[in-house]
């Protein structure tokens, strides 16, 4: 639809603004519910959206299970009453702490974390003897992002050694493969079957021990290769608001972009240039300047600088542009964009209405 992201009363809009569209996020879910067998397989990331809202679609969509990489949005899903979530981290120092006050405070909601090695394991499971409770734990597996988990040749002794805490549940396998991002489907394919294959194995070696573990795996680029395979947990994060990075390389994910930045133009610095008030605190800028942002309704701008409350673009000789005037953003990034608002404007049939405030941004809500 053209101009589908036009807000009528955007007069009354105080920029540089986060707003999201419900109708498009309702869409990606339905979307992504349709790519699986079992919506029981489907646990997805929420350190993209960052608010109750979202899970809460989420639900009503039948979706019971999430996947989180902070306290304060684990926090977040157990003020929601969400049924199952994994910290998709291993909790170390007062994280620990932290994580048994979250399972104290929400009896509702079955929480887990990850463990890579057997002296974290041993923390965990100390603090939950003295508090009498027992700790659900994945094992996180390292198949080549080499940031954290542990290789799944060496994984088989210590999910042996995890089982026998007296504190600790064991539930199974955590998978993050967030390297592979190949745009050749066929290609990122056969990667992720690579890297998934000694994870099959070690699944195979456990089960004949007599257990029967979990895997959660993949995140958005490998959601369709994960997808087709059997009883495997999914838990990709982007899916729900999209952006432009993963729209540019995922050709086969047709999602929606449904959060946008809106910036206005706030100076003429000279006869070329313009400049908006969409700098580094506004928009994701780990990336290089022209893989920030792109505008949906001026994508011929090329960009010349960025400062922290500004950003300056050329829009050659003879441009039309006057100070006030608006311009829509898919962001590359949109996870840590997200993460500098507080608030998301909701934006229903082209007017502003109401708001979504990004609770789980903050390092602490109530724990």
């Amino acid at each position: 639809m053209e101009n589908w992201f036009n807000i009528l009363d955007v007069d009354l809009l105080d920029t540089p603004a986060l707003v999201v569209y419900p109708d498009r996020v309702k869409h990606n879910i339905a979307l992504l519910k349709s790519k699986v067998d079992n919506i029981d397989r489907l646990r997805p990331h929420v350190k993209t959206h960052k608010c109750k809202e979202a899970v809460f679609l989420c639900m009503e969509a039948g979706i019971s299970k999430f996947k989180c990489a902070t306290i304060a949005e684990a926090e977040m899903l157990g003020l929601c009453a969400v049924k199952d979530v994994l910290l998709a981290y291993q909790p170390i120092g007062p994280k620990i702490n932290r994580f048994i006050a979250l399972i104290k405070q929400y009896p509702h909601t079955q929480f887990s974390c990850l463990v890579d090695n057997l002296d974290a394991a041993k923390q965990i499971n100390k603090l939950a003897r003295e508090n009498d409770l027992m700790v659900n734990i994945y094992i996180d597996l390292n198949v080549g992002m080499n940031r954290s988990g542990i290789a799944p040749v060496a994984a088989f002794e210590l999910y042996k050694q995890c089982a026998g805490l007296l504190n600790i549940n064991i539930i199974g396998l955590h998978v993050y493969d967030g390297h592979l991002r190949d745009e050749d489907l066929t290609i990122r394919t056969q990667r992720c079957n690579e890297a998934f294959e000694p994870v099959e194995k070690l699944a195979e070696q456990l089960k004949n021990i007599g257990f029967d573990p979990i895997i959660v795996a993949g995140g958005t680029p490998t959601f369709p290769i994960h997808a087709l395979r059997k009883n495997i947990e999914c838990s990709p994060g982007t899916f729900i608001y999209w952006d432009n990075g993963y729209g540019r390389t995922l050709k086969e994910q047709v999602f929606l972009s449904a959060a946008l930045v809106v910036t206005r133009v706030v100076s003429l610095p000279d006869e070329t240039k313009i400049c908006v008030d969409l700098g580094h605190k506004s928009i994701a800028s780990e990336n290089v300047l022209d893989k920030r942002v792109v505008f949906l309704n001026a994508q011929q701008l090329k960009f010349i600088s960025q400062s922290e409350e500004h950003l300056v673009l050329d829009a050659g000789l003879n441009h039309n542009y006057k100070v006030g005037d608006l311009l829509y953003g898919v962001s590359h990034h949109i996870c840590p964009t997200v993460a500098l608002y507080e608030r998301a404007i909701v934006i229903e049939d082209k007017h502003t209405a109401g708001e979504w405030k990004n609770i789980a941004r903050d390092r602490k809500i109530n724990i």
